[in-house]
């Protein structure tokens, strides 16, 4: 095991590499595995990225010659992680060269820490930028277990903070009440990493610090055991394959990720790690999560948003299945569903300034080409997926243009 460190003596960018940190809660920690279930782990994790090293190589060749229509307006490095390049996107109608400045959105690609990259993210960047007249910047990390947990971390403060400090960026440096026009998003793993970063005195002091967070279908809870996540997902055997299982493709790869990204001895409870256990006064005014209904991960991030709002936290485990099961057994049709507080609700009071929005019917990744297709489906069902994830990002960009950003 990796010698302990305290987090005082972390350096001041995060740059003590295959180090671990303690807390002092000495709550449950990640334990040394066994040697075979290391290797399991080890293979799959390590098969797994070679598959997608492949598909991205081939990827990339493709789009070299035949460029898609979402593509980035500038890839752009920084000294501070010069192998780490973000994409930034400018709504299609921006006039360049205009001294206009915009609400900018910073996002954070998912992968379990261990594979993807920024590109995966264009499609829904580009809609975003162009509909609501934003822009974007796709921010970037090194992956585990190369860069195990809290490197990530800093490596998107490195690289969100020289990006506000950029100023050939039109990003709108306004500052009110101390906060800027700008915010975070982030999928999957890149959502636990949006609050992960919210956390960290530079960017949660930084003048231009993001207003809101918005974690979309988190890792948000890794103190909590996944054979207990699965029992928290409904099962709606009424929905088409692959909609219908009562199982998460998840299921096999979360522990192999989560072995490559939390070295052992590690609290499970660190807030920069499960940020579930953050003070709220130490995340964004504003909160706004998203599940997705078929998701092993939806039930925490609906714990999550109950626990910053100040409502009552649903126990995982109650007899009760409207408390122990994220949504609904029942297929709920096409779109979203705002009459049921299971799956919206929002809460703008002092202090508790928090969105929840549960997309019913779908899996974990429903609003990315890549995993639509990764997990494959009827037609159906990917139509679904698309037209859910077209209403979710008209959802959030007028909850930041009417709410937050006022």
């Amino acid at each position: 095991m990796a010698d302990d460190i305290t987090p005082q003596q972390e350096s001041s960018d995060g740059q003590q590499h295959n180090k671990d940190a303690t807390t002092a809660t000495g709550l449950e920690t990640k334990h040394e595995v066994p040697f075979l279930s290391k290797l399991a782990n080890a293979s799959y994790l390590y098969t797994l990225k070679s598959m997608v090293i492949s598909a991205y190589w081939f990827r990339g060749w493709k789009e070299h010659f035949q460029p898609p229509e979402g593509h980035p307006d500038i890839v752009k490095t920084y000294e501070c992680r010069p192998d780490l390049p973000i994409r930034i996107f400018f709504p299609t109608s921006y006039d360049k060269t205009s001294p206009r400045t915009l609400p900018t959105l910073f996002t954070i690609h998912g992968g379990g820490w261990c594979i993807g990259e920024s590109r995966d993210d264009d499609e829904w960047n580009r809609a975003f930028a162009d509909e609501h007249q934003a822009l974007v910047i796709s921010l970037n990390y090194a992956k585990a277990p190369g860069s195990p947990f809290p490197n990530p971390i800093y490596d998107v403060q490195a690289l969100m903070l020289a990006a506000l400090a950029d100023e050939s960026l039109p990003i709108d440096r306004t500052s009110r009440g101390g906060r800027g026009k700008t915010a975070v998003l982030g999928f999957s793993a890149g959502a636990n990493l949006s609050l992960a970063v919210s956390q960290l005195p530079d960017v949660k002091h930084h003048p231009n610090s993001p207003a809101a967070a918005i974690p979309v279908y988190g890792v948000l809870d890794l103190s909590v055991p996944i054979s207990v996540k699965i029992k928290n997902r409904p099962y709606k055997p009424s929905l088409p394959t692959p909609r219908n299982s009562p199982t998460d493709y998840l299921e096999g790869m979360a522990a192999a990720f989560n072995w490559g990204y939390i070295l052992p001895g590690h609290d499970l409870r660190d807030p920069k790690l499960s940020p579930y256990y953050a003070e709220r006064g130490d995340l964004p005014e504003w909160l706004c999560f998203v599940g997705a209904e078929l998701d092993m991960l939806g039930y925490d991030s609906w714990r999550a948003a109950c626990k910053f709002s100040g409502r009552k936290i649903p126990d995982r485990f109650s007899e009760d299945k409207k408390e122990s099961v994220c949504g609904d057994e029942e297929a709920g049709g096409p779109g979203l569903k705002f009459g049921d507080e299971r799956f919206a609700f929002e809460e703008n009071g002092e202090g508790k300034k928090v969105k929840w929005l549960l997309v019913p019917d779908v899996l974990h990744g429903f609003d990315n080409e890549g995993l639509r297709g990764f997990v494959g489906g009827s037609e159906e069902t990917k139509v679904d997926a698309r037209n859910k994830e077209a209403e979710v990002r008209k959802v959030l960009g007028g909850w930041l243009k009417e709410t937050v950003w006022v």
